[in-house]
């Protein structure tokens, strides 16, 4: 029985029949599969503002295939935008919120499948949720990543953008050049054009299963974006025809694999957070040590921006997701028999796979690494487990030992770094920013592309309960839990205490004995904050960062 036949069928569904035909649906359109389009389409987001191109060739696509393809809405913030003031502590939080709300539509109006239009950060693992969830047939098709900008004739993007901003505080470029530089390095529509959030996430949804070829690389002003949601909207005819469900994909292997392609693409730390997220609502276990059991064998493979100064136009055009696949495939590092949206299995999708430039995506035989791109750090410090990009840490910072420079905020941290206040050796702990704490644990790409816009990049260390943007660059750790307003470890460094940092061996700890952190512990009061609305509601409800921060409910 299809889900529609609850709602449209029988003359006991004759009141559901007049409603739909008030929307102007005909009798024919009503006998076909009912179709929900979830369209993330705003106008203040740059992600989203070609997802009305994306929606009509998605309903083109599920038209031609014989289904009804019937639209509604998903919310997503820019985190570009919400960036360094109160708005950001409102993004990680409406991933929640749109699993939710998608839920409650798919559930309430009887859809026998849905295509998901997302984009961005919070809103693509937002619907993977709400399509674990619901479990009908569901595919993805996003809104593609921006093409890189371009500055004295070298490609660049948002990261750039933001330690431009530190280096015209620091006084090492004028207002002429932060000008220059702010009108072209986001020159289109698009995800943010370097390996961040959105970006990683949308690849992983390729690796996952629930994506078409190219939907994490093709860029959003390419007409074969416009292709591949025609595509996307015909296939979800064949996953209802064949009742292929996101849980049917989206299986232990498969959320393995993705972590693995996670280590060889060099994802975004929020990943950390996505993930654990996607399997709860699959029912998979998920444990954060299997970051550094599966980086130690996965060779990190690509160094896009920030990491390096390659872009997703150009991982397109060497092959895409599919080409560091068939990479990984040759050590044996992918389960290739899942089943994915396509209707085949992994190894056949990447079969043909071709990597077209190994200076964008090295040979397993010539990584930038031997292991991952993320690596999770515990010790004293961080007892549940923090995270940091690997990958884009300076050789010369994967080992450091400093200082803490204390901040009880990231408002705090950032007038110390502006006033220069911070210098070399430094260790910049910025807590009460975590999931509860925050709450919504903040990215923090201001005090972190202010560190490396002023040259302390290579000298100075950032530690924080909240978390830091796909963007951020440099010896950045974030994740660390339990975070300061649960009573986590970070709430009790004190200004000056020495704080080491061994990144290959995972280790984050405070130099101080045993004793002396037992006793701070006992004598710790986290401090609280004042809160209302959907805020209050979060931090009461929200876990730990290492536990992905999902909701206890």
């Amino acid at each position: 029985m299809m889900m529609k036949d609850k709602v449209v069928n029988g003359p006991q569904n004759a009141t559901h029949r007049s409603l739909y035909h008030a929307l102007g649906l005909t009798e024919e359109e009503q006998q076909r599969p009912l179709i929900a389009v979830v369209s993330s389409y705003n106008e203040i987001v740059p992600g989203h503002m070609n997802l009305d191109k994306i929606v009509d060739a998605v309903k083109l696509g599920v038209a031609m295939a014989g289904g009804t393809p019937i639209v509604f809405p998903a919310i997503a913030v820019c985190d570009g935008i919400a960036m360094g003031h109160e708005g950001m502590k409102y993004s990680l939080v409406t991933r929640d919120l749109i699993a939710d709300s998608t839920e409650a539509m798919l559930k309430a109006h009887g859809f026998d499948g849905v295509v998901m239009v997302p984009n961005c950060d919070k809103n693509v693992p937002g619907l993977l949720m709400a399509a674990a969830r619901v479990n009908i047939p569901a595919i993805f098709v996003s809104g593609g990543p921006m093409l890189a900008g371009r500055v004295d004739g070298k490609k660049t993007s948002l990261s750039s953008m933001f330690e431009a901003v530190g280096a015209y505080t620091a006084g090492r470029i004028d207002e002429a050049r932060l000008t220059y530089c702010e009108k072209n390095t986001c020159p289109t529509c698009g995800s943010c054009s370097g390996m961040y959030t959105a970006n990683s996430m949308n690849c992983l949804t390729e690796v996952l299963g629930m994506g078409l070829k190219g939907n994490g690389t093709i860029p959003a002003v390419y007409s074969a974006r416009i292709e591949l949601a025609k595509h996307a909207g015909m296939q979800i005819m064949e996953l209802v025809r064949k009742n292929i469900r996101p849980r049917d994909i989206m299986t232990a292997a498969a959320i393995r694999n993705a972590l693995t392609a996670d280590m060889a693409l060099g994802c975004s730390t929020n990943s950390m957070l996505h993930l654990p997220a996607i399997a709860n609502e699959c029912g998979v276990d998920f444990n954060l040590d299997m970051a550094n059991e599966i980086s130690a064998v996965t060779p990190n493979l690509c160094h896009l921006a920030p990491a390096g100064p390659t872009y997703m136009e150009d991982l397109n055009a060497a092959g895409g997701v599919y080409a560091v696949l068939k990479e990984l495939t040759k050590k044996d590092l992918l389960d290739t028999s899942v089943m994915t949206v396509t209707g085949k299995t992994l190894g056949e999708n990447i079969a043909d796979a071709v990597n077209n430039d190994t200076s964008v995506i090295r040979t397993v035989e010539n990584p930038y690494s031997p292991t991952g791109g993320i690596a999770v750090l515990r010790g004293n410090l961080a007892p549940e487990g923090s995270v940091v990009k690997r990958s884009a840490v300076l050789p010369e910072m994967l080992v450091h030992e400093g200082p803490a420079r204390v901040f009880e905020s990231e408002e705090e941290a950032q007038a110390a770094i502006n006033a220069g206040d911070i210098h070399p050796g430094d260790v910049v702990v910025i807590r009460y920013e975590g999931p509860k704490g925050g709450p919504g644990m903040r990215e923090m790409l201001n005090p972190t592309s202010a560190i490396m816009g002023m040259g302390l990049g290579n000298s100075v260390a950032l530690i924080t309960d909240g978390r830091f943007s796909g963007a951020t660059r440099g010896a950045c750790i974030g994740h660390v839990s339990p975070e300061a307003a649960s009573g986590g470890p970070i709430g009790i460094v004190r200004e000056g205490d020495i704080i080491s940092i061994d990144i290959p061996n995972n280790k984050l700890e405070l130099k101080i004995s045993e004793e002396e952190m037992a006793e701070r512990l006992a004598n710790f009061t986290p401090k609280k904050k004042e809160l209302s609305g959907y805020l209050k509601r979060y931090a009461a409800l929200v876990s730990s960062g290492a536990k992905g921060a999902i909701l206890n409910v």
